[in-house]
């Protein structure tokens, strides 16, 4: 369970919302009123963009790891990066800004945790000689 890739639940509910009930993604769930007097509304795809950045944080987090599991954790994060770029590519409903930030998401979990890996390792080899 460690090595599942947090983003792979983002890209596959903003998928599957997308497929079954399209107009979820767009339709207003949540209001937040702000102390100017405006209301700041989270629509569908908004809350998933909220829930994907506190996942990011958490990957990069736990990208600081070097163990077997994070490991894997790196290629699976590559693989949900390439199955959600195919997707914002070959799917005409996944082409829209939303889903576009979350692939930009799902890369930004392959470079932090491919060079938090590195620059460990690299601290490791040098402390050890």
């Amino acid at each position: 369970m460690a090595s599942i890739p947090l983003l792979a639940f983002v890209v596959a509910a903003y998928t599957a919302l997308m497929l079954a009930i399209p107009g979820w993604l767009d339709a207003v769930l949540v209001t937040l009123p702000l102390l100017s007097g405006v209301v700041l509304p989270f629509r569908g795809g908004d809350l998933l963009l909220v829930i994907g950045l506190f996942l990011l944080c958490v990957e990069i987090y736990r990208a600081t790891s070097s163990s077997t599991a994070a490991i894997l954790n790196h290629v699976l994060s590559l693989v949900v990066f390439i199955i959600a770029l195919i997707e914002l590519i070959v799917m005409p409903r996944m082409a829209n800004m939303t889903f576009f930030l979350i692939v930009l998401m799902t890369l930004s979990d392959v470079i932090a945790g491919f060079t938090v890996t590195i620059s460990t390792a690299r601290r490791d080899i040098q402390h050890s000689s």
